[in-house]
């Protein structure tokens, strides 16, 4: 998910403007990284060493990240007036001159990051957002770039307002929030290896991987962004079986390569679902209760 920082929980004017310029450098950095793990799996596929490419998959991915960047330009956002708030009443001011405050902020960043993620799946709300991410029929570099138009209208950021609360200044939550985020994009190459003992502590490819599997052994599980800890503390955590090989994309699976397709067709489905609300369940539940089952999942 790291190109979410591009239009993060912050404010615009909490970065500054070098930070920018080292923002569009990992952008290009990422998008050759993506477009060279294409080229490479071509070439061995054409050798009978792998699997293909889907290069129309990656071409939508990057349709959706152009989107996006159009959309973010309206200045459009519902949780930067909270973030905002969550600042000017801060409870205490964190002085960021040594270690001890930046471990306290990492550990409360990857906290949020795991609630907000583990919502993303839970609450059809925002599901109907971070479906995009997860529609994808293969997992590759690409895939990290399609993440949906919709995050900033739906309030995502508001997960990370505590932090602002607590008193850690807004560059370092910000900061940290893209750290996370820049971590996050190698994860989506499932090609690398277990990384062993590595495995207890950190979120890895093997992890995510079985994150972005739409197996029912492996639906909603590894939340985590840098670390894998929360997951093993909530339950949430998942091994990668020998016996059950990943299957990527969603439960009903999305075969458009068409951007606005991918874009809305989960919000089509849950103001469907509104309109008429399934036998038992009240609007509320439709917007706020869980996405499954399939085939909405």
């Amino acid at each position: 998910m790291f190109l979410w920082l591009l239009h993060g929980p912050m404010p615009a004017e909490a970065m500054p403007p070098h930070a920018r310029l080292w923002l569009a450098a990992l952008l290009a950095t990422v998008l050759v990284a993506a477009t060279l793990e294409g080229v490479v799996l071509t070439v061995r596929h054409r050798h009978g060493r792998g699997p293909g490419y889907d290069w129309r998959a990656s071409a939508a991915s990057l349709a959706d990240l152009v989107a996006r960047r159009s959309v973010d330009a309206l200045g459009l956002s519902l949780a930067t007036p909270v973030l905002l708030w969550a600042w000017a009443h801060r409870v205490h001011t964190w002085s960021m001159a040594g270690p001890g405050a930046w471990i306290a902020l990492l550990l409360g960043e990857e906290l949020c990051y795991y609630v907000y993620h583990r919502m993303a799946h839970r609450v059809r709300w925002f599901w109907a957002t971070h479906a995009v991410h997860h529609s994808s029929p293969t997992l590759t570099l690409a895939a990290a770039l399609r993440l949906g138009w919709t995050g900033k209208l739906t309030g995502s950021g508001l997960f990370f307002a505590p932090l602002l609360w607590l008193g850690f200044a807004p560059w370092a939550v910000f900061g940290m929030v893209a750290a996370n985020l820049l971590y996050q994009f190698w994860l989506h190459a499932p090609w690398i290896p277990s990384l062993g003992p590595l495995e207890w502590v950190f979120n890895t490819p093997t992890h995510h991987a079985v994150h972005h599997a739409c197996n029912p052994e492996y639906l909603d599980c590894n939340y985590g962004g840098v670390l894998i800890v929360f997951d093993r503390l909530f339950g949430s955590f998942v091994a990668r079986r020998p016996d059950v090989v990943p299957r990527f994309g969603l439960t009903d699976p999305l075969v458009s390569h068409n951007p606005l397709i991918i874009a809305f067709r989960e919000w089509e489905r849950l103001l469907r679902d509104l309109r008429h609300p399934p036998a038992g369940r009240s609007r509320w539940a439709v917007l706020f209760g869980p996405p499954g089952p399939a085939p909405h999942r």
